[in-house]
């Protein structure tokens, strides 16, 4: 039998944003905490553009000044092109009260400083650590642990968080996965030195670009502090499929179809391997049970759209710590009433958003030459990632999108 080597109040697995979270707020409260990752950071992922909503809650993990001393692109909005037609929503134009500017991240950078402020602050962090089996019992759950060239061993706690991200560690070895009700596509993207001199240009917005012919193909440009860029394109399964070209060429291809954004990166040098993401939507049977909780994409990916992956990965964090310590303080917290359904008010919200804009609705919207600016304060309040305020008409009633896009068609 492997060797136990300790046994801690939380183990944590994955080092990424919703772990590097949970940890710190964790440690904070007073508990031991180890992270079990399984690469070794800097490393690359995808999700580099942040919503305003997330720096309050990096903010109470105490991470903040860590995250505006790094460097990155500032970002006060996003902008939204097809072909020429051009729009945009400035996020400290909001609805909603909070933090209205973010960053443009590197995530490779960006997850290191957050993962670095955890250890700072006392986590625990192993890197190289493949989780390969865990055993819940009444007294709490064992970790079967394979580290790089060393011998397998166990470690204890009494909970266990997943925020391994896309390698949804725990619904695998679980077996809680379940079919996503949203459509296959693929992504297609790479970081590119991007040399945009265009005045049209705004870094300090996320540039989202709709296909000028086949609305379900859209595309991202996320500018960095550095002249470099994010740049992918979405598009349905089956069009991948079809392609007779490399993947270089198909994102290259798309993008010389892109109107304005074709023009915005004629200079672009791409330098960096192509990486492809297929079947990233995701969804569980169950967020949580007795010795666990599935943090951000270990539990629920919708689609990469709208940059809310990192924003539900912090919310969901954020949320576990707090229910997680009232059940170590004896408090016996309803985890489906303070950390299941809560969490999944935001996450539904966003999916009114993603269905509605693969179906043309909220395209409509964004679009329109109507929009009053009180609703436009609405909509940019949801795409900055107050997906959670109640207060807001299209989060208390997410429907209400269907009655907004037939007014701006008509």
């Amino acid at each position: 039998m492997a060797e136990l080597q300790g046994r801690y109040d939380v183990i944590v697995i994955g080092a990424g944003p919703s772990g590097a979270v949970a940890a710190a707020s964790l440690v904070k409260y007073g508990y031991r905490v180890l992270i079990l990752e399984r690469q070794h950071f800097p490393r690359f992922s995808i999700g580099e553009s942040l919503l305003p909503q997330s720096m309050e809650f990096l903010e109470q993990a105490g991470m903040l000044q860590a995250v505006v001393e790094a460097g990155f692109q500032h970002k006060n909005g996003a902008a939204f092109c097809r072909g020429y037609e051009y729009d945009f929503f400035d996020f400290r134009q909001k609805f909603s009260a909070g933090w209205g500017t973010t960053y443009q991240v590197q995530r490779s950078h960006f997850d290191k400083t957050l993962a670095d402020c955890a250890e700072r602050q006392g986590a625990e962090i192993r890197y190289g650590q493949t989780v390969t089996a865990i055993e819940q019992s009444e007294s709490g759950v064992t970790v079967d642990v394979l580290p790089e060239n060393e011998a397998p061993y166990r470690v204890e706690a009494e909970f266990l968080l997943d925020g391994s991200g896309f390698g949804r560690v725990l619904p695998r070895l679980l077996k809680l996965e379940k079919a996503s009700t949203l459509g296959s596509r693929i992504a297609l993207f790479t970081h590119v030195e991007d040399n945009i001199s265009d005045p049209r240009f705004d870094r300090n917005k996320i540039l989202i670009t709709v296909h000028p012919s086949v609305p379900e193909i859209w595309y991202w440009l996320i500018p960095f502090s550095n002249g470099r860029a994010s740049t992918g394109v979405v598009l349905p399964r089956e069009l991948f499929d079809e392609s007779s070209m490399d993947e270089q060429a198909t994102l290259q291809g798309y993008i010389a179809e892109g109107g304005m954004l074709s023009e915005f990166l004629t200079h672009a040098v791409f330098d960096t391997p192509m990486r492809k993401l297929e079947g990233y939507s995701s969804d569980v049977e169950q967020l949580f049970g007795e010795r666990f909780a599935l943090l951000g994409n270990a539990g629920e990916f919708l689609d990469p759209v709208f940059s809310s992956g990192v924003t539900i990965a912090l919310k969901s964090a954020t949320l576990a710590a707090a229910t997680l310590h009232r059940q170590f303080q004896g408090l016996a917290p309803d985890w489906k009433q303070e950390y299941e359904l809560p969490l999944r008010t935001g996450i539904d919200t966003f999916r009114v958003f993603v269905d509605g804009w693969y179906d043309g609705r909220l395209q409509n919207v964004i679009f329109a030459d109507n929009k009053s600016e009180s609703v436009k304060s609405m909509i940019s309040s949801i795409l900055a990632g107050y997906a959670w305020d109640s207060c807001n008409p299209y989060v208390n009633e997410p429907a209400r999108l269907s009655t907004l896009a037939e007014l701006c068609r008509g």
